[in-house]
Parts: structure tokens; C-alpha cells; sequence
């Protein structure tokens, strides 16, 4: 039986209690700050972070991992014959995932490499289920398999306080960045294909308050295997959401997460996600 090995980048988010069961090896992305470089974004303090960019004269800049690390590590985890299946955050915001392909090409080990067209822990519900089955001896096809289908039953929604970020780092038309600037607008994005679409906005939270009782509905006609948000000083909000959502999925264990800095940098500060995905 072929031991196979995961690999994800630091992008990835998976609640402490999940990845306490798994066995993953993870690649980081850089972020530019003020002029220095971190190299591994655990170097930072997730909430120290925050201040820094809300100080910063300029938006942070994120770079993805150089070739040569994923080489290194693909040859490393494959030297024993391992399999390897590598997965990452959506191409639609990062060259990560290409950067991963070519290695794959000239690395002595064999790579799969998958576009989770997701981030934060939309992304970690792939690499956990990935690595469960790997776990469980299943094979680089079944495993694929089932993270192809965790992807399509998986929805992330992201409630912005502030588009400025995001306009800034070419997320978002700027159109919307500026009339909702104008407005002092909250808006209520999907994340759909990689993509970010506008689902509403309005003034003050009462925006998302209102949108989550429609995902309330939405939710009673699933079955929901795993919920959780994320939050860049965005934790007030998603604490009265949870609430919220709490009341009708009471047996699901719903974490609130610092975001990372490569997310928050995109994201802005207030922000918040929600993401799930389904049975």
C-alpha cells in the first residue's frame, strides 16, 4: 500500500481540535510589511498584526512560496516513495497553486496538485478530509475523489466592514469599493469559482444580521458536516452570528478563528467569514 503525504500552504485554516487528527505538511506564503519580510507568516502575531497594517503606510504585500521550497519538500516527503497530493489556495488570488504545478513537474517525487478554489478554512475542510482518508489507507484516486466533492458542497461568505483593502489589492470592482466607501457601506460577498461576488450591502451590521437569517433557512435544509468563522478583529460580529446560527445546528461545534495575515491583508479590518460545507 502506497503511504500518500499532504501538503497544504499557510492560507490554510483547520479548527485545533480537527488538526490534532491529522498528519499535514504545510508551505508559506510571505507577507511584506513596512519593508521587512516574513518569510513564515507564524513569525506574527495574528492580532499584533492587525495594528501593524491598520499603522502601515501601504497595504501589505503577499508573495508565494518560491519554487525551489516546493521542490525541496516534495523531494523530502517522496523519498521514502510516498505519494504526495498537494493542495492550495485558490489560483484566483494567488499563483501559488502554479507555482506548485511546475514543482510537481520537476521533483523526483510524484504530485498531485489541487486547486481547492477556496482559502481560510474552506480550504482546511479539503486538506482535513484529504488527510483523514490518507490516514485510513484510502488511495490518491479515492481521495481526490472526495475532496472534489467536499469542494462542490462547500459555501464561503465573507462580510467586509471596510472595501479599502480589497480595492486596493484588485479583489473588487471599484466601482462597488467606492460607492460603499461614500455610503460607509457594509457588503456581504460570496466566494464563488475563486471569485468574489456581491450577495448584499447595506449600512451598519444590521447587514449581516439580516443576511444570516436567510442562511439560517438555507442551513435547516442541509445536512451540515462542518461550519466555522473566521475573523480579522471582526469577532464581535461573528460571535453574534454564531449565536445565531447556534440555534439551528446546536449539535455542530462551530470555531471562531483569528484569520491568517495573508487573509486579513485581502479582507480588511472588521472583517469576517463564514463557511461550511455539507454532507
Amino acid at each position: 500500500m502506497t503511504n500518500i503525504k499532504i501538503v497544504t500552504d499557510s492560507s490554510c485554516i483547520i479548527d485545533s481540535k480537527r488538526l490534532k487528527e491529522i498528519d499535514i505538511h504545510t508551505i508559506s506564503l510571505s507577507i511584506m510589511i513596512d519593508g521587512v519580510i516574513y518569510a513564515n507568516q507564524n513569525e506574527l502575531d495574528k492580532e499584533e498584526f492587525m495594528t501593524m497594517m491598520e499603522n502601515s503606510a501601504s497595504l501589505p504585500k503577499t508573495s508565494q512560496p518560491p519554487i525551489g521550497e516546493f521542490i525541496e519538500l516534495y523531494d523530502e516527503l517522496g523519498k521514502d516513495g510516498s505519494e504526495i497530493i498537494s493542495i492550495h489556495l485558490t489560483e484566483k488570488l494567488s499563483g501559488t497553486v502554479n507555482t506548485a504545478r511546475q514543482a510537481a513537474q520537476m521533483t523526483k517525487s510524484k504530485v498531485t496538485v489541487v486547486d481547492s478554489d477556496y482559502i481560510d478554512q474552506a480550504l482546511g475542510f479539503q486538506v482535513y478530509e484529504a488527510a483523514q482518508l490518507a490516514k485510513k489507507g484510502a488511495t490518491t484516486d479515492e481521495i481526490l475523489e472526495h475532496i472534489e466533492s467536499v469542494k462542490n458542497k462547500t459555501q464561503l461568505y465573507i462580510g467586509v466592514a471596510t472595501l479599502e483593502n480589497l480595492v486596493k489589492g484588485g479583489r473588487i470592482g471599484k466601482l462597488v469599493g467606492a460607492v460603499s466607501g461614500f455610503l460607509n457601506m457594509k457588503v456581504l460577498c460570496q466566494l464563488n469559482n475563486g471569485e468574489l461576488e456581491v450577495v448584499s450591502k447595506g449600512r451598519g451590521n444590521k447587514t449581516f444580521t439580516k443576511w444570516v437569517k436567510t442562511l439560517e433557512e438555507k442551513l435547516t435544509t442541509y445536512s451540515v458536516n462542518s461550519l466555522g468563522f473566521s475573523e480579522a478583529d471582526g469577532r464581535d460580529i461573528a460571535e453574534e452570528l454564531k449565536s445565531s446560527l447556534s440555534k439551528v445546528l446546536p449539535t455542530i461545534d462551530i470555531p471562531i478563528i483569528h484569520t491568517t495575515p495573508l487573509v486579513a491583508t485581502h479582507a480588511g479590518k472588521g472583517a469576517f467569514a463564514v463557511m461550511f460545507y455539507t454532507n
